[in-house]
């Protein structure tokens, strides 16, 4: 029988109500060196990526968040009690470290799109202009264009991303940016926000929406603090996913 890994986490000892997890398994704590890791058992190999196992980890994590800073596993870690004790021993520096950034935080995520325009560089049309230029030139300038409409983007992205943390540096205690730019996303962002300032938090980030009225900001959480989490957490293989 091997183990399916929700979230480390430590001071805790005994989860707040029953919780069911993967496959309807039992939820449990687990000692593990200085932490308590929550697993349950699972019988297989690996888990389906499908949405019943991806929102059963999810309401597993939720479930402690009132209660506790809970540090993340990546979906789909399947271990050996021998595996999960080794690499949380190996790794007890590190974990500590995350768990001290994170302990007493949420996550809250922002998206910013703009409605300016649709982000997309025009198409040059795929035959002879007017000036006699070849569908090879022609493939070449629309693909020169695109490179330039890129980096634009991500120009904006950056100077929009800037800006937004002069913002809320004052409430914010780390920031995570995805720069995966997709149509009209202009910027993906995490941040790390103490539970007694997430109303503050909000509040200035709608003065900071009222300051912008050309993009639109798309705002969610608060959730555990999982983009602040996996880079320490992940097991050089992930384990268990099909």
């Amino acid at each position: 029988m091997k183990l399916y890994v929700y979230f480390l986490a430590a001071g805790i000892d005994a989860l707040p109500h029953p919780l069911r997890g993967i496959a309807g398994g039992e939820v449990r704590l687990l000692n593990a060196g200085d932490f308590s890791v929550v697993v349950s058992d699972f019988a297989g190999e690996k888990v389906a990526v499908n949405r019943e196992n991806v929102v059963a980890h999810a309401d597993v994590v939720k479930g402690v968040l009132e209660h506790t800073t809970p540090l993340p596993f990546r979906f789909g870690v399947v271990v050996t009690q021998a595996q999960l004790e080794s690499f949380v021993t190996a790794r007890r520096d590190a974990l500590k470290a995350r768990l001290d950034l994170v302990r007493g935080c949420v996550e809250m995520s922002v998206k910013v799109i703009s409605s300016a325009n649709d982000g997309k560089p025009q198409r040059l049309e795929a035959q002879t202009n007017a000036d006699g230029d070849k569908p090879g030139t022609m493939f070449l300038l629309e693909k020169r264009r695109e490179l330039l409409g890129s980096e634009a983007r991500a120009a904006e992205a950056q100077a929009i991303a800037s800006w937004l943390q002069t913002q809320i540096a004052e409430v914010v205690r780390e920031t995570r940016i995805d720069t995966n730019l997709t149509d009209k996303l202009l910027l993906a962002t995490s941040h790390l926000v103490e539970r007694g300032v997430v109303k503050q938090y909000r509040t200035t980030l709608k003065s900071a929406r009222l300051a912008r009225p050309e993009l639109n900001f798309l705002v969610s959480g608060p959730w555990a603090p999982y983009s602040f989490a996996n880079i320490d957490l992940e097991f050089k293989t992930q384990f268990g996913v099909s």
